[in-house]
């Protein structure tokens, strides 16, 4: 079966209701509001018939209007890994593998050369839902990269199959670049130096931990606790300078909700909490044993704001103060 994932869904809705429309208005829905909270998909062909609805409805450019509004966060944990990607570009190469966590309607391909890089979107439009659909995936293509990279970039191009509508005001407004119709694909074309752009949140250990995630939830597959609290740990292990992330931080981080990472943690025998503690006792032992910082910046490199409250905490994780624990 073909599906796109309930976000989705539940975004063009959430639009179309800010653009005027009434909850009333979707009563007849297949899958209506109310089952949105306990599904993860609907069937392509009714979110293809919900675009055509609201186009009947609000006119032309609404698909490129939402398009607008996606945020990388309505992409799941696909979306966080984004995020992370090295270079803009970079998120075409891992929608090719793993776009099917959205949609099994969507397949990508980049033809890169040194100055120009086209991204076709492969998905023929057997019916209107389709080609707005397209559309809107290419408007929000346009905002994604954008996030990704905190810059302006835009594209130089974007072209559409099926004829343009009346009103090319939206278009023009999204895109900001030639619009082209009646072509033989769906593209969206950048300078091939803008999809190179170093994108903002850049963290190798935070991309490679949303790699395994996404991999997970690819394959059905879940990964293995003494896995995860590696990784939370080495997270936290890294956050603690900053002060001591939440787990509503680690969580977010890693595509999880707190409810369901502090579930994992629990299979795996530990609790949050635990996983602070020990990672602050290993990290402070190890500052006081092989470096000669001072205690002042050791508390500090282990999540405190004041000296005093890691003297306390020491001395109860090791029955030592901090510096009867470097002289022994």
């Amino acid at each position: 079966m073909k599906y796109i994932s309930v976000n989705l869904y539940r975004k063009v809705i959430n639009h179309a209701l800010a653009e005027g429309m009434t909850e009333d208005e979707f009563q007849h829905l297949s899958t209506p509001i109310s089952d949105l909270d306990s599904i993860q998909a609907v069937p392509a062909n009714e979110f293809f018939a919900l675009h055509e609805m609201i186009d009947e409805k609000l006119g032309p450019g609404f698909s490129v209007r939402v398009g607008q509004q996606m945020k990388i966060a309505d992409y799941g944990v696909l979306g966080l890994s984004w995020r992370t990607c090295s270079w803009a570009g970079e998120i075409f190469d891992r929608s090719e593998r793993y776009f099917k966590l959205l949609s099994n309607t969507y397949i990508f391909k980049v033809d890169k050369k040194p100055d120009k890089s086209v991204i076709y979107l492969q998905r023929e439009p057997h019916r209107r839902g389709l080609e707005l659909s397209n559309e809107a995936t290419l408007s929000a293509t346009v905002v994604v990269l954008q996030a990704m990279t905190e810059t302006a970039i835009r594209p130089v191009e974007v072209s559409f199959k099926h004829s343009p509508p009346k009103d090319l005001s939206s278009y023009k407004d999204a895109f900001q670049c030639c619009i082209l119709f009646n072509q033989p694909h769906y593209s969206i074309t950048y300078k091939t130096s803008d999809l190179e752009t170093r994108t903002a949140k850049a963290d190798s250990s935070i991309n490679s931990f949303l790699v395994a995630r996404v991999e997970e939830e690819a394959s059905g597959l879940k990964i293995s606790g003494s896995k995860l609290v590696y990784d939370v740990e080495k997270l936290i292990k890294d956050a603690l300078p900053s002060g001591i992330p939440s787990i509503h931080q680690i969580a977010e981080h890693i595509g999880m909700s707190n409810r369901t990472l502090t579930r994992r943690l629990s299979e795996s025998g530990v609790s949050y909490r635990d996983l602070i503690k020990k990672t602050q006792e290993e990290v402070a032992k190890h500052l006081l044993k092989s470096t000669s910082r001072s205690i002042a910046e050791i508390a500090f490199e282990t999540g405190f704001s004041e000296q005093s409250a890691f003297n306390r905490a020491f001395k109860r994780w090791s029955g030592l103060s901090p510096v009867e624990f470097r002289k022994s």
